[in-house]
Order: structure tokens, then C-alpha cells, then sequence
């Protein structure tokens, strides 16, 4: 019997159009983008459909368009009653697995990554945070590398670790400049700086995490019907207290996604089911165990054709 992890995609993943043919053709899918327009007030959906890119793109828009796209998702795949033994999500993805597992509701949760997102963008004035790719280094030297540069008074650390020899790098500026310049001469291959609105998953989010707290106070949060694998530690929590305090502690510690990965194959996981927009998620999968099975769920086509594999 094959043991089946739900998995859903942060940002990054989002496309002009995305959901668009489910939208069109499934009406518990339509529900959810309808829903998600009543619950912000504005055409969100709109947005998600026809763009334009750079509105899709504002961290404020993009955070509750790619969990109502999920979710959409998420609502069409249920009617085929293929329950996962887990979810996760990478980093906003915790957010649509929390929906998925019954600890969010829907609505609450696109008003709360729509407050995260205007949160994150205005945590740093524009220009004076960095990210950067990093390919080809080991996760401890690097580790220690933005340590010594963040002792120098320019704070830099590790952001999201993707997979084995995918790691992104996350502070100041001039931090980031630093590493970039100096991982090479370390032995790793590249260093890409990435066009984001800030430094995120870093110390320099934590005005941010302050933000997010108060207004998730406010959020009835439940305990999960299922375990939900969480980025800060890679550990499943379910208690409804755990996942509040560390839905705060996500917005400025690492994404640890390959130890997420391990941690549900070592669990006996063999098939991951990526839901939502784009491809990301499968790629960070395959390249940190190339015998995981991933099936995809971003189109109205493979929604049937994932719903017929699994059956």
C-alpha cells in the first residue's frame, strides 16, 4: 500500500493563468478562488488569470494567490477520497498543507499570507535585503562562511535548504554580496542573486514574525487531522499551539526542506503528490532521493490523470 505525502509549492512557483482551466471546469475549485475574492475584497482571482505579471509577483499578492491555486486544487483532488499519511509545504506551501490537514480554514489563511506577504515586503526598506542561490556547497561550511561575514557586521545566513547542493542565502545586502563573492573560492560552482522584495527567512525578518503574531492571535488555529511536516525543523506537529508558534518562528529561520523530504521518506513515504501551481517541489525531490515517485497536480489534465494513477 503506497504511503502518500501531499506537497505544495511557495513562492516562486506562481504563473499568469495559473488555475485557470479548473476554474473554468470544476465548480468545488471555482468555490475556492470565489472565496478567496469575498474573503480580501478585491478581485484576487483576477490577478492569478490575467496578471500582469508584475502584480502577480508583489510578494502581497503572490503569498494568497499560490495557496487559493492550491487550495483550488486541493478542493477538485478531494473528490476522488485519496487521503496523504502526511503534508508539507514550502515555506507560504505550510500554509495551503495546514488547510489541506483541517488546522486552517481557507479563508483565515488567505487573509493571513496576505498580511504575511505586505508584512515580509515592508520588514526591510527596499534594496537594503538580498537573496542568493547558492549551487555546489556543502550546507556546513557555507553555514560557517555566512558566519564569519555576519560577524563582520553584515548579516547573511541560510535561507532555504532545497537539496543537496541547492542552498539559498538570505540577510543584508552587502552580507549577500559578500558570500556570493567569496562561496567560489569555497568550491561551490555558482552563486545567483534572486529577484525578491526582501531578505526572507532571516533574522532581519523578525519585525515581521512580530507582525504575523499578533494578527495570528486572532486566527483560529485547530489541531491537524494529519501530521504537517513544519520548515523550522523538519519535525510532523499536529498540536494546534505547536503550529502557531512555529508558523511565527518560519518567517525568519531556514526552509528545511531536504531534511523534510528525508524525514517523510524515512517515514516510509514513497509517493509525493505536488499540489498547485508550477513544477518546483518534484525537482527538489528527485534530486534528494531520485526513487521518489512524484505525481504533479497543476492542471485540469493532470488532476484526472493523478486521480486515475492513484485510484
Amino acid at each position: 500500500m503506497s504511503k502518500i505525502a501531499f506537497v505544495f509549492p511557495g513562492q516562486g512557483a506562481q504563473a499568469v493563468g495559473m488555475g485557470r482551466d479548473l476554474y473554468e471546469s470544476n465548480a468545488r475549485a471555482k468555490a475556492v478562488f470565489d472565496e478567496a475574492d469575498a474573503a480580501l475584497g478585491f478581485p484576487l482571482s483576477d490577478i492569478i488569470f490575467n496578471g500582469p505579471d508584475e502584480a502577480l509577483k508583489q510578494t502581497a499578492n503572490t503569498q494568497p494567490a499560490l495557496l487559493t491555486t492550491s487550495v483550488a486544487f486541493l478542493e477538485a483532488f478531494k473528490e476522488a477520497g485519496i487521503l496523504p499519511a502526511y503534508a508539507a509545504g514550502h515555506s507560504l506551501g505550510e500554509y495551503s498543507a495546514l488547510v489541506a490537514a483541517g488546522s486552517l480554514g481557507f479563508a483565515d489563511a488567505v487573509r493571513t499570507v496576505r498580511a504575511r506577504g505586505e508584512f515580509m515586503e515592508q520588514a526591510v526598506p527596499g534594496g537594503q535585503g538580498a537573496m542568493a542561490a547558492v549551487l555546489g556547497a556543502e550546507r556546513g561550511p557555507l553555514a560557517d562562511l555566512c558566519a564569519s561575514i555576519s560577524a563582520e557586521g553584515r548579516p547573511v545566513e541560510l535561507a532555504n535548504v532545497n537539496c543537496p547542493g541547492q542552498i539559498v542565502v538570505s540577510g543584508s545586502a552587502e552580507g549577500v554580496a559578500a558570500a556570493v563573492e567569496r562561496v567560489k573560492e569555497a568550491g561551490a560552482k555558482r552563486a545567483i542573486p534572486l529577484e525578491v522584495s526582501g531578505p526572507f527567512h532571516s533574522s532581519l525578518m523578525k519585525p515581521a514574525a512580530a507582525r504575523l503574531a499578533e494578527v495570528l492571535e486572532q486566527v483560529e488555529i485547530k489541531d491537524a487531522q494529519y501530521p504537517v511536516v513544519a520548515n523550522v525543523n523538519a519535525a510532523a506537529v499536529q498540536a494546534a499551539g505547536d503550529i502557531r508558534r512555529l508558523l511565527v518562528e518560519q518567517v525568519y529561520s531556514p526552509v528545511l526542506w531536504e531534511d523534510t523530504v528525508r524525514m517523510l521518506i524515512a517515514e516510509g513515504v514513497d509517493t509525493f503528490v505536488e499540489i498547485g501551481s508550477g513544477t518546483v517541489l518534484a525537482g527538489l525531490i528527485k534530486k534528494t532521493d531520485r526513487g521518489a515517485r512524484v505525481i504533479g497536480v497543476n492542471s485540469a489534465d493532470s488532476l484526472a490523470a493523478a486521480i486515475q494513477e492513484l485510484a
